[in-house]
Parts: C-alpha cells; sequence; structure tokens
C-alpha cells in the first residue's frame, strides 16, 4: 500500500511541477504554449520515452544500463545493412531485425551481470564503450543516407491547418511510442513476470528463497531494454530519415534522469509507467523552454546532473529512515 501512495505521490507532484513550469514559460516566451511546439514536443520525446520504459523495467529488477542508447546506433546501422542485403524489407522486418538484434546486446548484458557477478553498471559501461568502439571501427563514422521509402517517408497521424497556415501533426513515432508504453505496463502490472521483477528489485535473496529464477529476472529485464533500444532506433531513424554513428551518443543520462525523476528508485522494486512518460515530458517541456528562452544548452547539462545526484541520494537514504530522525528533532509538541 505504501509503495501505491508513493507512487501517486510522485505523479501528482511531477503533474504540478509541470503546470507551474508550462504556466511560468507560457509568459517567459512567445511560442511555448502554443498547439505547434506541444506536437513538436511530443512526436520529438517519442524516442526518449521508448527508451525509458525499457530502462523502467532494469531499474525496478534493480539494475541499472547505460549502453542502450549506443546499443540503438548499434541497432540502427546494422538493421540498414541488413535491409539492403534483402532488397529493401518492410516495416514487419525492420521491426523484426532491429527488435531481435536489441534483444541479443541486452541479453548480453544480462549474461555478463549474471554469469560474472558483475555489478550491473560496471558491466554496462564496458559495453557502452565495446559497442560504441566497434560501430565506430567499423563504421569509420559514415552515415547512411541511403535507406528503404518505407523508412523514410513521414506517415502523418493526425494533422491540422493552423490559422497562420501552418501545419501541426502527430507523426508515426508517436504511436509506436504509445504501444510500447501500453506493454510496459501490461508487463509490469499484469503479469506474474512483472510482479517477480518488482520483488526481485526490492529483495532480491528474499525473491531467490521464494523461488524466483534471479537469471531469467536480469534476461527479462535487460532483453525488454533492449528490445525497446532495438524499435527506438529504428524509429529515430525513421524520424531523422537517416542513420549517424553517434546520433544517440549521449541520450542515456537524458533518459536516466527521466526515469529517476519520474519515480523509478535506483535501488530497484519501485517505478511506474506513468512516472517515467511525465518525468521524460518534464525533462523534455524544460530543455525546450531553456532553448526558446535562449538559455545556454550546458545549463540543461547541469540540470540533469543535479537531478542525477538528488536521485542517487533519496535511493541512498530512504524516506522510511529519514523520518523517525525528522520524528526526534523536530519541535516538541
Amino acid at each position: 500500500m505504501r509503495k501505491f501512495i508513493g507512487t501517486h505521490a510522485t505523479e501528482s507532484s511531477l503533474l504540478a511541477v509541470m503546470i507551474v513550469i508550462c504556466a511560468f514559460l507560457s509568459f517567459a516566451t512567445d511560442n511555448f504554449f502554443s498547439l505547434g511546439n506541444s506536437f513538436d514536443l511530443l512526436n520529438t520525446s517519442a524516442v526518449n520515452i521508448i527508451f525509458a520504459v525499457g530502462l523502467l523495467v532494469v531499474l525496478i529488477a534493480g539494475g541499472i544500463d547505460i549502453s542502450f542508447a549506443v546499443g540503438a546506433s548499434v541497432v540502427q546501422y546494422v538493421t540498414a545493412i541488413a535491409l539492403g542485403w534483402i532488397g529493401g524489407g518492410s516495416w514487419f522486418s525492420g521491426l523484426l531485425i532491429a527488435g531481435s538484434i536489441g534483444i541479443l546486446l541486452g541479453a548480453i548484458n544480462a549474461f555478463l551481470i549474471h554469469r560474472f557477478r558483475i555489478i550491473s553498471i560496471v558491466a554496462t559501461i564496458s559495453t557502452f564503450n565495446i559497442y560504441f568502439g566497434l560501430l565506430m571501427f567499423f563504421t569509420k563514422g559514415v552515415s547512411i543516407y541511403d535507406l528503404p521509402d518505407w523508412l523514410t517517408d513521414k506517415v502523418v497521424l493526425f494533422e491540422h491547418e493552423m490559422p497562420d497556415g501552418t501545419w501541426i501533426e502527430i507523426t508515426l513515432p508517436v504511436l509506436v511510442m504509445a504501444i510500447c508504453v501500453v506493454a510496459t505496463w501490461v508487463l509490469i502490472t499484469r503479469t506474474t513476470i512483472g510482479r517477480q521483477l518488482y520483488a526481485f528489485g526490492d529483495n532480491p535473496e528474499g525473491a531467490r528463497r521464494f523461488g524466483i529464477n534471479i537469471g531469467a529476472m536480469q534476461f527479462i529485464a535487460f532483453g525488454w531494454l533492449g528490445l525497446m533500444a532495438g524499435i527506438g532506433g529504428l524509429v529515430q531513424a525513421h524520424y531523422a530519415q537517416e542513420v549517424v554513428p553517434n546520433a544517440l551518443y549521449g541520450r542515456e543520462l537524458d533518459v536516466l534522469a527521466a526515469v529517476v525523476l519520474g519515480g523509478a528508485r535506483l535501488g530497484g522494486g519501485k517505478g511506474s509507467v506513468l512516472g517515467c512518460v511525465l518525468g521524460v515530458l518534464l525533462i523534455s517541456i524544460t530543455q525546450n523552454g531553456l532553448n526558446l528562452m535562449g538559455v545556454s544548452p550546458f545549463a540543461f547539462k547541469m540540470i540533469i546532473g543535479a537531478i542525477i545526484l538528488v536521485a542517487i541520494t533519496l535511493s541512498n537514504t530512504r524516506i522510511d529512515k529519514l523520518l523517525p530522525v525528522l520524528r526526534r528533532e523536530g519541535p516538541a509538541r
């Protein structure tokens, strides 16, 4: 019960902060509070939300992965080459190839962590550098522009002409993002596997004694993130209409900050899909607002770093441990 109360409190707090920030930015800038900017935010946030719901599952299971963005870059490049070999393919074959490669990269992380008892952040720092090094070595940093028509053609789900003659639209990445969000929500809230992931993340030793397969939990968590990374990488290639080897490099920290901001605990056993999505949107709104105000992008990086620092601090010092101290030090009644 306390877990659900805490989750709802986090989501409510995020909504309140988003409302305050949006109200401020609507007065501080000319273009923020517009339908066109809102649609742009949704379209540009789609890939990060896909990554975020995958990372959420890993954090719930008590792990951490910073290699997924580079893994998505690897998936982009390998999928583009594979599609050329098979004569272009289709969305079905593209998603199948990208998802399979993503799951494989996630499984490699899970294998290293489970088989050699390596701390997840250490293992994924290693694979982060290995994946990126191999990608840049074999590609020599050369981008791919010759992609199949089905991948580069814009798919518009909804469009509307504004009074000034401009068009606003919602594109395919938003639909793919919605499917990934719903699938993750079903996995962690409506399946036995989801309940086991929460139990494993909250108390690994207790979960093991209860009969939960620890290795399976790690492979499922990192495999799910790999799947989301693969899908997100293909969607990013569709959105950008090109494959750039280092296009997603560095995005892992933005996504990590958004997920922990959304209530996921770095120690495991806590997190929700709604909080995760709200965390990404809050980060995107903040970045968009700073850009519209002409603030240096380095200020945004400082905000991301502060969020991660606060999240780590709160994860190491749990609220239930702080409350007795606060009661003892509070004013006498």
